[in-house]
């Protein structure tokens, strides 16, 4: 039987996409890009999904794009090609309404670590790194990475990991901002999974509309920004999911999100 290139199980309305193509380090292959695309297609468009958890297998997250793509045409058309399936799949993760958690178990190299800033929490194990790896085979940075990079660390730390092409170990990536939380490798995909669990509870049209408001606030400017926010708040306040918010703060009891 074929192994998939990512596992896909679905706990508590958590969509959990487990990276399983370790005989080559996870990377970006041809298989990969396309089961992210369904993947990301299915997240997207479930309403029943409410958060993305997306991890690695065997102690590896993911090391970069696959070389053996990268050989088969290298014409501008045929490159061009493959990135728009590439783009496919990120473009509809950053832009669906729906929080997205990474779990970071090991290396991300390269594709690896831009897959890994489409997380809007990233965490990582006590032995995951990152490192930008494009300087070893003299290509772009891609997958988004000079986009989210410097929003994330600053142009100046950014620019010192993609030129440098050091190895940031866990502890350092949380000093720099880089992931949230760091759990030792015993349990780490259970503790990834209990936050991912947490925030799918959570109030979703209220979660779905700060992810766009923070995505456009780069490029809004400051009235832009308050208009937008005022608007989303009209409709945050129509939903259900703020009369029970209310009510259980009343009532001194756990509030029960519907997602509408």
């Amino acid at each position: 039987m074929e192994q998939k290139a990512i596992h896909a199980e679905v706990k508590e309305g958590v969509l959990v996409l487990e990276m399983r193509m370790p005989q080559v380090r996870n990377a970006i292959s041809a298989e990969m890009k396309q089961a992210l695309l369904e993947q990301a297609q299915r997240f997207s468009e479930d309403d029943s999904l409410k958060c993305m958890l997306l991890t690695g297998s065997e102690g590896i997250f993911c090391a970069g794009g696959d070389l053996r793509n990268m050989q088969d045409d290298r014409s501008t058309v045929g490159v061009r090609r493959r990135m728009a399936k590439t783009h496919a799949s990120i473009r509809l993760l950053s832009e669906c309404e729906k929080p997205i958690v990474t779990a970071v178990n090991g290396p991300a190299v390269g594709a690896g670590l831009s897959l890994s800033l489409f997380g809007d929490v990233v965490v990582a194990s006590e032995d995951a790194y990152f490192m930008a790896g494009f300087a070893n085979v003299g290509v772009l940075p891609d997958m988004g990475l000079l986009y989210n990079l410097p929003r994330t660390l600053g142009r100046v730390q950014a620019n010192d990991l993609l030129l440098s092409n050091r190895r940031v170990d866990a502890q350092e990536a949380l000093s720099l901002g880089l992931v949230s939380r760091v759990w030792p490798r015993e349990g780490f995909l259970n503790q990834a999974l209990a936050l991912a669990q947490r925030i799918a509870a959570g109030p979703m049209v209220s979660f779905g509309l700060a992810r766009a408001l923070m995505a456009g606030a780069y490029k809004d400017s400051f009235s832009e920004f308050l208009l937008k926010e005022s608007m989303a708040q009209a409709v945050v306040f129509g939903t259900e999911d703020f009369a029970e918010g209310v009510n259980a703060f009343r009532e001194k009891r756990k509030p029960r999100f519907a997602g509408k």
